[in-house]
């Protein structure tokens, strides 16, 4: 069969590269525009598609999970980037993490050889007009003003905008590991992270110079609409003297071997690659200005001496109001040629983000092929984040990760405990059905698993 015709999809990140291998899977051409290496944003630097930015971290990887269900959820439908991250995966504990660097070379170098996928390496800073052919957006949290403009001038509505930040790398071999000891929390046995331990006079003593240090401010105009999921470290501290303690300081289940005691904080560290070399800063995102990074994340036991790989920067997130804007198939309303995907679409986080792009990919194929767009159930991950981009109070949406509150209310009592396995239970099956009725169609060839 003779490829239909070609499906233009902007940006190269997660959900654009996810959305583009959905569409050749269902024999449609695909133009692929990504800026880089021509124009970075302030996020990134590397001229690969699929690069992960702030973390390397896919979150859990347990199905009982509502983040861990929708990676089930995304394999049972072929995800690339689900196949990818397997094959790059480094230790993590119960969380899926990857090597950033292989994972985004391994994605980059399946698209670039695939022979219906056309790369092209530049900026677009306007929507293409309603031609004969199906357009993806998915320029991420960092969508460039021209193409907000662009986007505000089709839909007449505002975009919203918040403000997002990346957590620091160290390099390995500078930690004291005297002090630094690899534990995950509740394990028995080494585990897949380093930990920093405090007592409470270094905590405290931390958290006072934390609270008086520099941080990068806003410009005038700019308001700091920061995601609840993902606060700047120095925001938590502001919030009290131990709301860090309950967050990513939380020393639970994390006993020094040295002495058997939990200490008063940890600082956890997580691996960047499968060597080892570099470690991610568990929870600290942060907008402090660079020489004030190095002086006061030098105060944690063991950091001492810390060299930095990347330090932590601010950046804009930008996303639509879904609920006014977007179909349940994530067309736009006003303009059923265009998608949007990823975090543009109002979700938050990378799992998210290439879920969204892989519903778009499977709904602009269908477009292409003279099909109807499909909308998976309400019991599914994927279901359920879209019933939240256009079924939320435009008034008050935000970006939001998947969480079994976005799911529907059950119709029964069920123990707190056996909540996890049961959504989970219900989605697969849900999903199964999804698959099977699409194929007894003859509309689709998702895989039946």
């Amino acid at each position: 069969m003779n490829p239909s015709r070609t499906i233009t999809i902007i940006g190269g990140g997660l959900a654009g590269c996810e959305a583009a291998w959905q569409a050749v899977r269902r024999n449609c051409r695909v133009r692929l525009l990504d800026m880089k290496p021509h124009v970075y944003s302030p996020a990134h630097s590397s001229p690969l598609l699929a690069e992960l930015v702030c973390s390397n971290s896919l979150r859990s990887n347990d199905v009982e999970s509502a983040v861990g269900l929708l990676k089930e959820e995304m394999r049972r439908l072929d995800s690339l980037l689900m196949q990818v991250a397997a094959k790059t995966e480094v230790p993590a504990g119960k969380a899926l993490a990857v090597d950033r660097e292989k994972f985004a070379a391994g994605i980059t170098a399946i698209l670039e050889n695939h022979p219906l996928v056309e790369i092209q390496r530049q900026e677009v800073r306007d929507l293409p007009p309603p031609v004969d052919t199906t357009t993806i957006l998915a320029t991420g949290p960092l969508t460039s003003e021209a193409m907000v403009n662009s986007l505000v001038r089709l839909t007449g509505q505002e975009g919203l905008a918040f403000y997002d930040a990346i957590a620091p790398i160290v390099v390995a071999e500078s930690l004291n590991r005297e002090i630094v000891y690899q534990k995950s929390r509740y394990d028995d046995g080494p585990g897949d992270y380093l930990n920093c331990p405090m007592d409470r006079e270094t905590y405290l003593h931390f958290i006072e110079e934390l609270a008086r240090a520099d941080y990068v401010p806003l410009r005038p105009f700019e308001e700091p609409h920061y995601f609840e999921g993902c606060l700047p470290v120095e925001v938590l501290c502001a919030r009290g003297p131990e709301t860090l303690r309950y967050g990513p300081m939380k020393p639970v289940g994390l006993p020094d071997p040295k002495t058997g005691y939990e200490p008063y904080a940890v600082v956890q560290l997580r691996k960047e690659n499968r060597e080892g070399t570099t470690y991610n800063m568990v929870g600290f995102q942060t907008k402090l200005t660079y020489a004030e990074q190095k002086r006061i994340f030098r105060l944690i036991p063991g950091m001492e001496q810390v060299e930095f790989a990347r330090l932590g920067s601010i950046h804009r997130n930008t996303f639509v109001c879904a609920p006014l804007l977007l179909q349940p198939t994530l067309q736009l309303k006003s303009r059923p040629d265009l998608f949007l995907a990823g975090q543009l679409s109002g979700v938050e986080g990378y799992v998210e983000s290439a879920a969204m792009g892989l519903l778009a990919g499977i709904n602009a194929a269908r477009l292409s092929n003279g099909q109807q767009p499909v909308v998976p159930p309400t019991e599914t991950a994927m279901g359920a984040l879209i019933r939240h981009l256009t079924e939320s109070d435009p008034d008050h949406f935000q970006p939001s990760n998947v969480n079994f509150g976005l799911f529907p209310a059950w119709e029964t009592k069920i123990p707190k405990k056996q909540r996890g396995r049961q959504r989970a239970e219900m989605s697969l099956a849900a999903l199964q059905r999804w698959q099977e009725e699409l194929a007894a169609k003859l509309t689709d060839n998702l895989p039946l698993r």
